[in-house]
Formats: structure tokens, sequence, C-alpha cells
């Protein structure tokens, strides 16, 4: 079965949309490294760098929020960049936002080792208790019994094969026990890694990016995000994060994020990728299937 992909970025033809809408001539410095969907360098008419990302679909409102988000977020520490321009467009004749952030200092690390895990870490204990006084944003969801937003699909699970399909009926099994949204008043990323880290030449974090899904919830939910990012022959890394895993939350708390975290990864290679990486994904889902 052919399931949809998600559309990537076309960075000349949306930076020309862009500066279209806006009367803000940006020139197109080329596509940034990495990412599922894509971002691209910009340079603003009197030099300054930006980064310009989009996402498909009527979401003016949602990534006005976040904007929102960040900027307290840099108020309290968080290495996160400022939106300067959101824009709603057409692309191919559907509704989308496109954002052009401030570049931040640093690039994306060139390795994944204790180094980068400890200062991730140390980083990210700044997302807890953030939003203690935003009850108005909205809780994230694990999408345990439903399908997410173009992501965390159903289907493709059920209809590959029978590993797959195990799979969803344990973290359908989960869902039906567990809340359909996170508790808590911290700062979620959602989709914390390496790739959406910046780095200095001494190894220090400079930045945190990509914050399209961030929410209200359980910050402790990154450390499993973190979690399935270690590649399958760093061990130690591995080790090193289960043991953070173990440290920081139950086997009951633990359950229900690890299914979404299973749900969304083991979604996303089987309607994008080879076969090779839906096993591999599988393979990692598995260890904590009870």
């Amino acid at each position: 079965m052919s399931w949809q992909r998600a559309r990537r970025l076309d960075g000349p033809d949306l930076v020309a949309r862009v500066s279209a809408a806006t009367g803000v001539p940006l020139s197109y410095r080329g596509r940034c490294p990495g990412g599922e969907v894509g971002a691209a360098y910009v340079c603003w008419p009197d030099g300054r760098p930006g980064v310009l990302t989009w996402q498909p679909g009527s979401l003016l409102g949602r990534q006005r929020a976040i904007a929102e988000l960040l900027a307290l977020a840099r108020s309290r520490g968080v290495p996160a960049p400022a939106y300067r321009l959101v824009v709603p467009l057409t692309v191919g004749g559907e509704p989308a936002v496109a954002v052009v952030q401030e570049r931040l200092p640093g690039a994306p690390p060139d390795r994944f080792d204790e180094a980068l895990i400890g200062a991730m870490l140390a980083a990210h204990e700044r997302f807890a208790g953030l939003l203690a006084d935003r009850s108005d944003v909205p809780p994230a969801a694990l999408y345990l019994t439903g399908d997410g937003p173009g992501f965390c699909l159903h289907g493709p699970l059920a209809g590959h094969d029978r590993r797959s399909a195990r799979l969803l009926s344990w973290i359908e099994a989960v869902g039906a026990v567990s809340t359909p949204t996170m508790a808590g008043d911290d700062l979620v990323h959602l989709d914390f890694h390496p790739g959406n880290v910046l780095v200095d030449g001494s190894g220090a974090l400079t930045g945190i990016v990509d914050w399209d899904g961030a929410a209200r919830g359980d910050h402790r939910f990154d450390l499993v995000t973190l979690r399935f990012a270690v590649p399958p022959d760093r061990p130690a890394l591995a080790a090193r994060l289960d043991a953070e895993l173990a440290a920081r939350l139950t086997a009951d708390e633990l359950r229900p994020y690890w299914a979404s975290m299973a749900l969304r990864q083991v979604d996303w290679a089987i309607r994008h990728h080879d076969a090779r990486t839906v096993q591999r994904w599988l393979t990692l889902a598995e260890t904590r299937v009870d």
C-alpha cells in the first residue's frame, strides 16, 4: 500500500513566495543540513542571516503561539531562536505557513557522545515548570488511540506486516488505559535530538531549534525522544540514557511515552524510508513492549 509522504521544502520557491507576500526581498542561501521536511538558509536585505521553515495547513495561530512560547523560553535561558516573520501562504493550492527565524550561532554537532548528551540534558532542565503560568497552552497529545496530524498514523503499522501490527496492538492497548495528553506544566520540545541542536567549536551547546511541535506537558518525554535517537552501534550512550529514564520515570510513566515514540518512528519509517530502517525502529520499540 502506498501511504502519503510529507512534502519537502522547496527553498527557492518558498523564499520567492515569502518575499512576494511580505515585500521583504529575502535571498536564498542553501538548504540546511538534516531534517525530514527541511529548512533553508536565507539572508535579509541588510545581510542578517535567517532560517526559513514551513508547515502545511492553516496553522497561522499555532505558529504565532510558538513564537510567543519561544520568547518566554529565551527569557528563562533556553537558547531558542526568535521568530522574525510568520507568513500565511498557499503552496500547491493548499494553505501553509512559513516562518523566518533567527539563525543562532553554531552548527549541528558532528558527533553524538557523552559530552553532547550532558550539554543537552543540562539545557533541557530549563524546560521544567516553564509553563506553570500558561494553562492556556494546549497539552501535548500522545496519539495512542488515533492518528496524529500527518504523523503518528496507525494505518501504516496495521498494514505493513505482522510485526508492526503486533506493535500497534500494544500501543493501542497502552492508549486504552492512559490519558490522551500529557500532564504537567513543562515546555516540551517533542523532537529533542542531536539534529535539532547547535554547538560551537568547543562543543558547547549554542541553540535548540525546530520547535514546531512545542507544547505543554512533561519535559521528560523529550528524554524518550533522545533515547530513540541513539544509533544502534552506540550501546554505551543507550545505556546512559536508559539509566536516565529509569531514574526519572516509573515504568507506568514511561510506558505511554515509549508507545508514542514507537508509533511516531515506525509510522514515519514505513512511509518515508526503507525496510531496513523500519526493522531498526521496530527492534528498538519492542525492547519495552510488555
